[in-house]
């Protein structure tokens, strides 16, 4: 007994000592001093730790991120809603018409930020306490191995400002009280303006500067985060001129409630009396002379929850024009905050060396407006009356859509025509339409090719990268002492002098709420899991019945002759789907995705944060 007493206590001895050398591994070594102290100055020799500088030359970075917009919908990529700002930095920079996010806002945005997958920095689904999960791919907290591109500017000599939508701070966490370590500043902000939820009302928005909450003072948020990055910007280079800065700017738009000046949204009155169905012909034909999409491509057919525009009364094409004219007078009065950012750079001989991405949208346009649309608060929304109730309701409150009065968010058939030419929307990650958005690359100094096209596969973790070979910036093995994870994104700094270069990203997984795909080498699999959300089907409180992922049925593309997903390949090639669903599960396996978790679970309260005091779950945002 003595001895297995003595071979159990060396046993232990040997762990706790790995175990030593394991942390001290993961510490970076502070660095020591390397000047000589002797007892008087003569003897002495002086020595100063290195001060952060950027390389020589290094662009500024602005990373623009919008919310909820929708292939088809901006006229910089073929959209009849007028871009202009949007249309002259495509113009005179690159298109990237293959590019996706994870399908929905927390997701896309930390993948963003962090060069990763979303889940496995552990932003599967969001930082609401309500929408978060007990486990490493879903607890919604970024962990600090996993530094920021704000973080590496930073420390690269940049300063780094973010305005706008955050959406990546846990709800517990999101007081005056803190803690902070995950609010902006704790992730290398050293200012932000904007909020930390992922909506707000436009006019009076729960407004954050910095570390603490803020008084609104009444005017539109896109003026006021726009007005502080410009001042964030002005008073840097007062201070220290041609020191490069780094500006995330993600406005709340176009997510809901869709709230704009009616002077913009009266711009496009009668735009659209030709409806959705019309809208989805001439987008396409659009797209086509602009070379953003296959000259051969097609519209897939309308989704069966979408009626035909021409089957509608009068009454109901009345509002649903309405609907939209305001979301598209929202997006163009956006283009014109961006393009304010833009002037002044340009006016302060700052754009010529800045490096410009546009992001148009974190996912697919919004399936959140319901078959009739929005315009009172969720709380009063369709599923607690009758379409004829809630339609002759909204038509009585037709002037307030767009106001500060209303919580506005427009019908389905809009979301399928925005997303033009793929099929499905924001929230579906198995579908193009929930990921695939547009991407500018705007870089005077550094693209020749102005105007020019870009088709290689591309994903939010690789801004990250590309961002570190154009800025000359390597990623660091360290940040704040602590060992930081593999970057996983690939950069795009490859494709900028060569339109025609392979594509390096060969390998994507997806997963939001039960939907998930996996691409690979231009094959992409896929499974719908529940394809329509509560705000379709259910009332507050009704049970809902679960249902198992072996139930969902898989589907096989070849996005390399099918792009948009109008050809269902399963049973033609039944082993190259199996051959598929093999790598989803090594990737899931690989970046924390299991335990599936629906959009079910979480309205049946299967998954319960113990700061959850909440009795019903949230609609999803």
């Amino acid at each position: 007994m003595k001895k297995q007493n003595n071979i159990a206590l060396l046993i232990a001895t040997a762990i706790a000592g790995l175990l030593l050398v394991t942390n001290a591994q993961a510490q970076a070594p502070e660095q020591t001093y390397q000047g000589k102290v002797g007892k008087t100055l003569d003897d002495s020799k002086e020595w100063w730790a290195p001060v952060a500088k950027a390389p020589a030359g290094a662009p500024n970075v602005v990373l623009i991120i919008l919310d909820d917009v929708g292939y088809g919908a901006s006229s910089a990529f073929g959209g009849v809603i007028r871009t202009p700002t949007l249309d002259s930095l495509a113009n005179n920079g690159l298109r990237y018409t293959n590019f996706h996010t994870t399908a929905i806002c927390a997701p896309t945005r930390s993948a963003l930020l962090t060069g990763r997958n979303s889940h496995f920095v552990h932003e599967g689904g969001f930082s609401h306490i309500s929408m978060s999960a007990g486990f490493p791919g879903y607890d919604g907290r970024i962990p600090s191995t996993d530094g920021t591109i704000a973080e590496i500017l930073k420390d690269n000599g940049y300063n780094t400002f973010a305005v706008g939508k955050y959406g990546l701070t846990p709800d517990e966490d999101a007081t005056d009280a803190g803690p902070f370590d995950r609010w902006p500043s704790g992730k290398g902000f050293e200012h932000f303006f904007g909020f930390l939820g992922s909506q707000t009302d436009q006019y009076k928005p729960d407004l954050v500067e910095d570390d603490a909450h803020a008084t609104p003072d009444g005017r539109h948020l896109n003026e006021q985060i726009t007005d502080k990055a410009i001042f964030y910007i002005n008073r840097q280079q007062k201070a220290a001129p041609g020191k490069p800065f780094f500006l995330y700017y993600a406005p709340g738009a176009t997510h809901a409630p869709h709230q704009v000046d009616k002077y913009w949204s009266d711009q496009y009155k009668g735009k659209f009396d030709e409806g959705w169905d019309v809208f989805r012909e001439k987008v396409l034909a659009n797209q086509k002379k602009l070379g953003v999409v296959p000259s051969y491509a097609q519209l897939p057919p309308r989704n069966s929850r979408v009626p035909a525009w021409n089957s509608l009364t009068e009454d109901q094409k009345k509002l649903f024009e309405r609907f939209f004219e305001v979301y598209a007078g929202y997006l163009t009065y956006t283009d014109y905050q961006i393009g304010r950012l833009i002037n002044y750079l340009k006016e302060n001989n700052l754009l010529d060396n800045t490096l410009v991405y546009v992001i148009i949208g974190d996912n697919g346009a919004s399936k959140e407006g319901t078959n009739e649309g929005v315009i009172e608060p969720k709380t009063n929304s369709a599923r607690t009356k009758t379409e004829a109730e809630y339609l002759k309701a909204n038509l009585e409150d037709i002037d307030s859509i767009g106001t500060a009065a209303a919580f506005t968010n427009y019908p389905l058939g809009w979301a399928q025509a925005a997303n033009t030419p793929f099929r499905e929307w924001k929230q579906d990650a198995n579908a193009e339409g929930g990921t695939h958005n547009p991407l500018i690359v705007f870089y005077p100094k550094g693209i020749k090719d102005k105007g020019g096209i870009r088709n290689q596969y591309g994903h939010v973790i690789d801004i990250l990268p590309t961002t570190l070979d154009l800025t000359g910036i390597k990623a660091p093995e360290y940040i704040k002492s602590v060992k930081q994870d593999v970057i996983q994104g690939t950069s795009l700094a490859y494709s900028i002098d060569d339109a025609k270069a392979a594509s390096k990203h060969t390998i994507q997984h997806y997963y939001i709420f039960g939907s998930r795909s996996i691409y690979k080498d231009g094959w992409k699999a896929e499974a719908a899991h529940h394809p329509y959300n509560i705000d379709f089907d259910f009332k507050p409180g009704e049970k809902i019945a679960d249902k198992s992922f072996d139930e969902d049925v898989w589907e096989l593309y070849n996005l390399n002759e099918d792009f948009n997903e109008r050809v269902d390949l399963a049973k033609k090639y039944p082993e190259k789907l199996a051959e598929l669903k093999k790598v989803f599960d090594e990737q899931a396996q690989k970046n924390h995705l299991y335990p599936l978790i629906d959009w079910y679970d979480v309205y049946n309260k299967r998954i319960h944060h113990p700061n959850d005091s909440d009795t019903q779950a949230p609609i999803v945002k």
